[in-house]
């Protein structure tokens, strides 16, 4: 079973594009046609694999049953991640957003709605 919430990582930039109502993308976003989304599991990874030595980071938690055209596809080490296709990320379907920040272990924080 596929979890009911996914995480986007954002730039500064990026989510001051995302609360004026939507988001359509990073660059890497554009080029590959869809969103890249990410598991509570998957976040940390793709954190430290793909944002390394970036600061200013913010992470959104979706909503998927309230988002068109999310697809699970098969990506890094054959593991299935949440793609969001046809369309930008609605600031509507964030349950929940923050800066980013490590636990003790050093995982992600997921977000706390308030």
């Amino acid at each position: 079973m596929t979890p009911n919430l996914a995480y986007k990582v954002l730039t500064d930039d990026q989510m001051k594009e995302l609360e004026t109502g939507s988001f359509n993308g990073a660059p890497i976003d554009v080029v590959d046609g869809y969103i890249h989304l990410s598991t509570a599991d998957q976040l940390t990874e793709t954190v430290d694999k793909h944002f390394a030595g970036q600061t200013d980071l913010w992470v959104a938690a979706v909503d998927l049953a309230a988002q068109d055209d999310v697809r699970w596809e098969e990506s890094r080490g054959g593991a299935l991640f949440p793609h969001l296709y046809g369309g930008p990320l609605l600031l509507e379907t964030v349950i929940a957003y923050g800066p980013l920040e490590r636990e003790r272990d050093g995982r992600v924080a997921l977000p706390v709605a308030g």
